[in-house]
């Protein structure tokens, strides 16, 4: 009887010893995704030598400034990897508040350039807080997500949602920077979906977004509505709105196959071709090493958005996934609307393709943003049930 009460003690023992040893596994730290940051580089190396074309055309070193980004962007990637994400998810509402400070900031101190007053200049820089505020927002819903664990969600589930997405979405319309804007009402849409929405409150949302187009477009200012009314018809004012576009795609067509040659495409060599180093970079890239070039980038984007959906598919920490899946959508949707405005298929609304556009504020941002992807990817058995 004492025999088998000692042998009951031992297995309980050995159980607990092993429930422990579980769990410590779980704990173990994943490693970092190097395929994802593969992907990244590549990315990044094919966007500076494309910069480097770009700025024998706009005779400015765009590449040097654009590389001293990409140094800085990796190192502020690096130091965020290795923070555990759940440390910016717990201060989500400092930083959404905080970046509505310098959003609202602008519209009172901010540098205006092209129309549209969008930056902070901070003396060795220029900061563009909406930027900012596309991975801040991405925070926060994920936060919103997490302490709202709900199996689906109805209309009265997405009135703070629409809240905390109206007032930054405001204030960056105000600049203007409608384009910015859209992308996170796209993302934080896309959050949204994958948290699951009720057919019947999506029906809703569609119906009373088409009800209130009229009230949108009243609201609109002239070079909006000019842009739109352009991808609708571009060939209708073909000197004017509709240049851009028209030589855009006048551009990556004549690249054909292979393309013309680096540093030989003649609509961006001869100044046909606009803004090639931001919005057109694309084109840019197309005209000179034509559709091989041009799938070869798109490749690269695919397979940095499949590492995300990977990782947040296998994270079992829901504000991690909703994090992942934030961070994957905004890399996502700004490669797919650049991509598409700068072959006609969308308006034109000033939106960088990542990591390929010239810009300090958008290559700092997403740099931040891979690295909670990334963090989110070395963590993802913490939580494992």
């Amino acid at each position: 009887m004492a025999e088998s009460k000692k042998d009951g003690i031992k297995a309980n023992s050995h159980k607990e010893l092993k429930g422990s040893q579980e769990l410590i596994d779980f704990e173990k730290d994943r490693g970092i995704d190097w395929l994802l940051i593969v992907f990244l580089f590549a990315i990044m190396a094919i966007g500076a030598i494309n910069l480097y074309s770009a700025s024998l055309i706009a005779h400015s070193p765009f590449y040097i400034k654009q590389i001293v980004w990409y140094v800085a962007g990796c190192i502020l990637m690096l130091i965020t990897l290795n923070i555990d994400y759940r440390l910016f998810t717990s201060h989500a509402t400092w930083l959404y508040w905080g970046t509505n400070a310098l959003l609202l900031l602008v519209l009172f101190i901010g540098r205006s350039a092209g129309g549209s007053q969008r930056w902070l200049n901070l003396g060795l820089f220029n900061l563009q807080p909406s930027e900012f505020a596309k991975v801040v927002m991405v925070i926060a819903f994920a936060k919103h997500i997490y302490d709202n664990d709900k199996e689906i969600y109805g209309l009265k589930d997405l009135i703070k949602p629409a809240f905390l997405a109206a007032i930054p979405c405001a204030l960056i319309i105000k600049q203007p920077d409608l384009g910015t804007a859209i992308m996170i009402l796209i993302v934080l849409a896309t959050m949204l979906f994958a948290a699951r929405i009720k057919w019947t409150t999506l029906v809703g949302i569609f119906v009373s977004v088409s009800a209130m187009l009229p009230l949108i477009w009243n609201h609109l200012k002239p070079y909006q509505k000019r842009r739109i009314i352009t991808f609708l018809d571009p060939e209708k004012d073909p000197f004017g709105s509709g240049y851009h576009v028209i030589q855009s795609k006048v551009a990556i067509g004549s690249g054909g196959i292979w393309g013309k040659g680096f540093m030989k495409g003649t609509q961006a060599h001869l100044n046909f071709l606009p803004e090639v180093h931001t919005d057109f970079a694309f084109s840019l890239w197309g005209e000179e090493w034509g559709f091989i070039g041009a799938i070869t980038l798109l490749a690269l984007y695919i397979l940095v958005v499949y590492r995300g959906i990977v990782i947040a598919i296998d994270t079992n920490d829901r504000q991690g996934k909703f994090l992942a899946i934030g961070i994957t959508a905004m890399f996502f949707w700004q490669a797919i609307v650049n991509m598409n405005m700068v072959m006609g298929l969308m308006p034109v609304v000033g939106v960088p393709l990542p990591l390929f556009s010239y810009g300090g504020s958008s290559v700092i941002v997403t740099l931040i943003g891979l690295g909670l992807l990334l963090s989110v990817g070395r963590k993802r058995s913490y939580f494992k049930a």
